[in-house]
């Protein structure tokens, strides 16, 4: 009877602890995009399950999808996503809206996150917002300019300095090689699809060329001498010196005709260096180097974590976002080929040992520069591209961008900003 009794008891107390274990246990959800970061960081997720007992599920989904389902869930009192990542196209929409936590005080109670160790370029573009912290940097895509280092070699020539000289290499570039009367190889890949690609890309040769979309106060710069001069070079590029079907290229289009070593140059994010040197995925790997776009500065971009007010559980969100940008496991996604934000994954010795060129993107980031963010950024980059696409077409730069100075200045007005 005592055996009976105590077997009884055991039983109880076993039921007893596997209901506090399920009671106890965990699960969080975020919306990722579908890019090598999320993956590497999916793989991880066993750690983060062992150390914490909390299970992380992501929901993956292509860029497109992803500012269509956040904002249901951000504007709900309470969302099904306890963190998300952001876009700095929405670093400016998101804050402004009241959508997102501040994290400072977070920050302040966890040892492990220090936010010197972060790039500054970083920060500003998805950490901070008008002075206030609601995002930690998650990866990076700044854009360089990827070129044919064997065809540069064979020409005698060198990467020049200036945006104008850029595009005058493109056409010294652009070969009939067999003389049967077709370019065999184009001066440059080119994106020119509405609204992303084409304003991402162009993008590079505004900076470059001393131009900006706004001035200090939020007046619309953007028809400045200098902004019209990078347009009609990016127009002239693109029709002399780029594929017929440039216009209408995307980000992957752009890379298959440089992987199929049909052109000299593209303008395109870093991580595609690694792919364009991957002999499995290219016919010019060991052939192509990089450096900052002619002119010296490249485009940001990039993403953040951040935790929406209407999270389901702020604190388990934190914990996810402390542990995976903690430099243990930013260094193991850096090791895979992850884009960091962080100086120590870039200079971390076992990754520079794997991947030589990471500081030089280190440095690359320190010069890059974002887009305008605020309220209607999303709003800025359909009119621009729009209007970008118009002036491949033919459509004079200086009226097309008269015209987006106009719409830019009725945005920022609206948002409050002058």
């Amino acid at each position: 009877m005592k055996r009976i009794c105590f077997t009884f008891s055991v039983v109880i107390l076993c039921c007893v602890s596997l209901l506090t274990f399920a009671a106890s246990a965990k699960t969080i959800h975020l919306l990722m995009e579908a890019v090598p970061d999320t993956f590497y960081i999916q793989d991880l997720l066993p750690e983060f399950e062992k150390e914490t007992g909390i299970k992380v599920e992501f929901e993956i989904v292509n860029y497109a999808q992803m500012h269509g389902k956040l904002l249901p869930q951000l504007l709900s009192p309470k969302g099904v996503y306890d963190a998300i990542v952001v876009d700095n196209y929405w670093a400016g929409e998101f804050p402004a809206a009241g959508w997102l936590e501040r994290l400072e005080p977070y920050v302040e109670k966890t040892p492990g996150i220090k936010l010197e160790d972060y790039l500054p370029s970083m920060l500003d573009m998805v950490g901070y917002y008008e002075g206030k912290l609601y995002m930690i940097p998650f990866y990076n895509y700044t854009m360089i300019l990827i070129y044919r280092n064997d065809l540069l070699t064979q020409a005698g020539a060198v990467i020049p300095d200036t945006v104008e000289e850029y595009v005058d290499l493109c056409s010294r570039m652009t070969q009939d090689i067999d003389g049967d009367g077709e370019v065999d190889i184009y001066g440059t890949s080119m994106m020119g699809l509405k609204p992303d690609p084409i304003c991402m890309e162009w993008s590079n040769y505004l900076f470059s060329s001393g131009g900006d979309y706004y001035d200090e106060n939020w007046h619309a710069i953007i028809n400045s001498p200098e902004a019209v001069k990078a347009t009609r070079l990016y127009a002239k590029n693109m029709h002399l010196n780029a594929p017929m079907g440039a216009p209408g290229f995307g980000f992957d289009e752009a890379i298959n005709v440089m992987a199929q070593g049909k052109a000299f140059s593209l303008v395109t994010f870093w991580m595609f260096f690694t792919t364009l040197n991957d002999p499995s995925e290219s016919q010019v790997a060991g052939k192509v180097l990089f450096q900052a776009m002619p002119g010296g500065v490249n485009l940001n971009g990039g993403w953040g974590w951040a935790i929406p007010k209407s999270s389901p559980d702020k604190e388990a969100a934190w914990k996810f976002i402390s542990w995976v940008e903690s430099p243990k496991i930013a260094i193991k996604r850096a090791l895979q080929g992850g884009a960091p934000t962080r100086r120590d994954a870039f200079q971390a010795p076992e990754v520079v040992e794997k991947f030589a060129y990471y500081p030089l993107i280190m440095k690359g980031l320190e010069k890059a520069k974002h887009v305008p963010e605020f309220l209607y950024s999303t709003q800025m980059i359909e009119i621009v591209g729009r209007e970008l696409s118009l002036t491949v077409e033919g459509k004079d730069a200086q009226k097309a961008l008269d015209e987006v100075a106009g719409e830019l200045n009725k945005l920022t007005k609206k948002a409050n900003l002058y």
